[in-house]
Order: C-alpha cells, then sequence, then structure tokens
C-alpha cells in the first residue's frame, strides 16, 4: 500500500541532491518546506530561481534543536539530507562533520518524534561501505569508516536506528550510490573533468584514477527517495540505490572526452587529490535487488545518456560561470 505524501520537509535542500529532490517533489502536487542553510547573504544555493507555490523555503541549521523541531511541525513526511558531504575537507574538520552528520540528525529524529511525523527518510552514503569485500555491495556488507565523513555518516545511521528500535520511530535509511549530474559541486570527479574541458584545458587535474564508483544519474536518486517514502511496511530499514553497475574513474573520463569532442585530452594527477592510502575507497558496485523487490522503482537513466544531460548543463556558459575548474574545491 503506497503512502499519500501532501506536504515534506526537505533539510539540505539548497544543495546539489536535495535541490533536486525538491523539484521532484514539486512536480509531484506535493508541498515542500525546503531549509536552506542560514547565512549572512541571504544566499538559498541551488534553490534559486525555484518559484512555485506549494514550495516555502525556511534558512536555518539542522544542529539547532528547537529550530528543528520548529521546522518539523505541520510536515508528513522528512527528507533529511543535510550534511557536510566532501570528504577531503573531513580531514582537516572532522568536529565539524560529527556536529552536523551525527548531531544534526540526532536533533531531525528527535524533531520528527516530537512532531509524529508519519515518514523519515535519512540518507546515508554508500562510502559508509568502503572498498568492497564483495560485489555487488548488498545492505549486509560490513561498513567500513575508512574516512572522517564516512564515519559520521554510520554514526548518523546508527541514530536513526535507535530511534526505530527504543522509539518506534517510521525511520527508513536511504543509501545512495555516487550521484551525479547538473547542480553537483565540482569538488566530485565528473563536474571536475567537465568544467575543465568546458573551459579549455586540455591536461585535466584529477585524483586516483583507478577506483570503481557505481554512478546515479540525480533524477534516479530522487525517485529512489521518493519509492521508499512512499512505501509502506519498510519502517526500520536500510535501501541502496544504486545501479549495480560500475566504470572505473579512468573510463569516466575517457567517456566524458568523447561525449564532449574533445579526444586529445590527457591527465594529470594532481597530489592534493589523492586520499591517504587507507582513506581510499577502491571498489563500489551496490546490489539494489532489495529496493527494487520493495518498491517500484528501477533506474532509468544509464551512465552515457546521464553523461548527456550533465555535459548539456555544465557547457551552458551561464552555469559554467558559477565553476572555477582552476581551484581544487576541498
Amino acid at each position: 500500500m503506497a503512502r499519500n505524501i501532501k506536504k515534506a520537509l526537505v533539510t539540505g535542500a539548497d544543495g546539489f541532491i536535495g535541490s533536486h529532490l525538491v523539484d521532484e517533489l514539486l512536480s509531484r502536487g506535493i508541498e515542500v518546506r525546503a531549509l536552506s542553510q542560514y547565512n549572512s547573504f541571504n544566499d538559498w544555493g541551488w534553490l534559486e530561481g525555484i518559484k512555485h507555490d506549494g514550495l516555502e523555503i525556511v534558512c536555518g541549521d539542522v544542529r539547532d534543536a528547537a529550530y528543528c523541531r520548529h521546522i518539523a511541525e505541520g510536515v508528513d513526511t522528512i527528507f533529511h539530507l543535510a550534511a557536510l558531504i566532501a570528504i577531503p575537507y573531513s580531514y582537516e574538520a572532522p568536529e565539524s562533520y560529527v556536529d552536523t552528520n551525527i548531531n544534526g540528525t540526532l536533533n531531525i529524529c528527535q524533531a520528527a518524534r516530537d512532531k509524529g511525523v508519519d515518514r523519515l527518510i535519512v540518507t546515508s552514503t554508500s562510502e559508509v561501505y568502503g572498498t568492497a569485500r564483495y560485489v555487488p555491495i548488498d545492505e549486509n556488507h560490513p561498513l567500513q569508516p575508512q574516512s572522517p565523513y564516512s564515519a559520521t555518516k554510520i554514526g548518523a545511521d546508527a541514530i536513526a536506528k535507535s530511534f526505530y528500535n527504543a522509539f518506534g520511530l517510521p525511520v527508513v535509511t536511504a543509501r545512495p550510490f555516487n550521484a551525479y549530474g547538473p547542480r553537483q559541486s565540482a569538488r566530485a570527479i565528473i563536474p571536475t573533468i567537465i568544467s575543465q574541458i568546458a573551459n579549455g584545458e586540455r591536461e585535466i587535474k584529477v585524483g586516483d584514477l583507478t577506483p570503481t564508483r557505481d554512478f546515479n544519474y540525480v533524477e534516479d536518486t530522487c525517485r529512489g527517495f521518493l519509492a521508499l517514502a512512499e512505501t509502506d511496511g519498510i519502517e526500520g530499514d536500510v535501501f541502496n540505490i544504486s545501479t549495480g553497475t560500475e566504470i572505473t574513474m579512468a573510463d569516466t573520463l575517457k567517456l566524458i572526452a568523447e561525449l564532449m569532442d574533445a579526444p586529445e585530452t590527457k591527465y594529470v594527477v594532481d597530489p592534493q587529490r589523492l586520499r591517504p592510502g587507507k582513506s581510499e575507497v577502491f571498489r563500489l558496485c551496490g546490489d539494489n535487488s532489495k529496493i527494487t523487490a520493495a518498491t517500484p522503482w528501477r533506474p532509468q537513466v544509464d551512465i552515457r545518456e546521464g553523461l548527456r544531460r550533465t555535459i548539456a548543463w555544465f557547457t551552458d556558459p551561464a552555469n559554467l560561470a558559477r565553476y572555477k575548474s582552476n581551484i581544487y574545491n576541498r
């Protein structure tokens, strides 16, 4: 039996996946309260330019428990995406990641419990698995904290599960693998390659190109979130959102260069883009059989088509101008 979502709160709505999720919810006629992180510039991130009668934008911080209770009032579903996600920066500022990712999730769980929210979707990450011990990676794969970022996401997942076990909170954990698409931060491999080529670079600065990733086009990722929010009887469980395929970073670069008609593109390894040896996740390929058995969700956009759409967005001059392709964004 499908749940009917009437009004949703999206935390991290001003970010890459969050803004696309807002788009998806609004397109389905669902009212959205979108949390953008407070800043003195009154900048709403990727929510800028989205105008819709069903959209309410609020500014604040998930680290504030009282504020989380305030914004959870009157919604039936919460999609909790707010997090610090940049792995390199987690080496430099791990305490910030604990504050936002673990304490922020605790605050949202408590707010959802206090306000009687019908369903809470907590966003995990494939990084919690670390380098695959076997593939495809199912939800029973051991969790391996190979970076401060992944450690805090493991902690956040545990907080969410504890609220289900201790208090019956109707929480579902979504574990997306490697989302990509328009609006993604240039710290990620796909935008950094596209933006450098689009700006005329022929020697692309990259990190290690040997790891594999299970890339999910962002619209597929968002449809996965919706499927988990709308499905009854899965509370307390964890679901991968993945394609079940993998591609090396090197082959990703080659495919992007082909699609951008830049066959002469070469790469140079930039040492600052390399993770510490024991921290690199060398292989990710997710098993999606659990979500496809429980919900109608299926990945719809393959890597070639997803990259075409992503390249088209990034090569629009107005969009490309927002990226500093010559500066490594940690």
